[in-house]
C-alpha cells in the first residue's frame, strides 16, 4: 500500500486535503527492523517520530542495575516519539522492535514546517497527544496504587474489552514482558497467575487465556479482594 493510503486512514491525519496528505508522503521515511532491533536509545537527539504500519514495538526504561521496565507497547496505526518534535528535546526512554516491524519515520524539522502550515494537524497531533497522556496516567495509578495481583486484573480486563469485552482471549505478549509491564518479575507474575486459575477466577493455558468469574477479575483489579 502507498505511504499517502496509509496516512490518509490515521486518525493523525484525519481531515486533511489531498494536497496535504501528498506534502506529508514527501517527508516520510520507511524504515524496516528486526525482532530485538533497537529503534533508538534513552538520550539520543529527539530527530522525529515514528508511525507503526507492521509488527509491534516497546518504549522501555533501565535502572541502574539493568531492570527493564516497559513504559508503553505500540502496534499498528500507532505513532510514538511524537514529543520531542515538540519540546526540542531527547528521547526519554528506548525503543525496540518487538518483533519484525515497518515504521514510518516523520523527521522533526520537515514536520514542524507541516504543522505551522496546516492548523488541523497541529490539532490532531494534540488530540493524540493527550489520549497518551492519559494513558501514561493510568500506568502511573496502577503501578503506584495497585498490589500486582490488581495490576494484572486490570490488565486482563483490558484485554477483553479491547477484544470487544469477550472472555476468551490470547496474551498479546510475552509473559516476561507482561512482568515488565506490570513492574513485578516472571516468578512474581506465575505465582499470581496459579492463584487466579486455583480461584477459578481465570483459567490460563500457556498464552490462552479464559475469564472465569469476571466479578471477582474486577472485584481484584479494583482491589476490593486479595489472593
Amino acid at each position: 500500500m502507498e505511504v499517502r493510503q496509509h496516512l490518509s486512514q490515521l486518525d493523525l491525519f484525519k481531515g486533511l486535503t489531498a494536497e496535504q496528505l501528498e506534502a506529508i508522503t514527501g517527508t516520510v521515511t520507511e524504515k524496516d527492523y528486526r525482532k530485538g532491533e533497537l529503534i533508538f536509545a534513552e538520550g539520543d537527539e529527539g530527530v522525529g517520530f515514528y508511525l507503526v504500519i507492521r509488527g509491534r514495538v516497546k518504549v522501555y526504561k533501565l535502572s541502574a542495575e539493568g531492570k527493564e521496565q516497559i513504559m508503553h507497547i505500540f502496534g499498528p496505526r500507532m505513532p510514538f516519539a511524537e514529543v520531542p518534535v515538540f519540546a526540542g528535546s531527547r528521547y526519554p526512554a528506548n525503543a525496540e522492535a518487538m518483533e519484525s516491524s515497518r515504521l514510518f519515520f516523520f523527521p522533526k524539522k520537515s514536520f514542524i514546517t507541516l504543522i505551522q502550515e496546516n492548523p488541523l494537524l497541529a490539532m490532531n497531533m494534540l488530540a493524540s497527544l493527550s489520549q497518551r497522556l492519559k494513558q501514561f496516567s493510568n500506568l502511573i495509578e496502577t503501578l503506584s496504587l495497585k498490589e500486582v495481583p490488581g495490576r494484572l486484573a486490570s490488565y486482563l480486563l483490558y484485554l477483553s474489552d479491547k477484544n470487544g469485552s469477550i472472555d476468551e482471549f490470547k496474551l498479546d505478549i510475552a509473559k516476561s514482558q507482561l512482568a515488565s509491564l506490570l513492574g513485578t518479575i516472571p516468578e512474581t507474575l506465575s505465582r499470581i497467575f496459579a492463584k487466579m486459575g486455583a480461584r477459578e477466577i481465570v483459567s490460563i493455558k500457556g498464552p490462552e487465556i479464559t475469564i472465569l468469574d469476571r466479578e471477582g477479575l474486577e472485584d481484584l483489579a479494583e482491589g476490593n479482594t486479595k489472593l
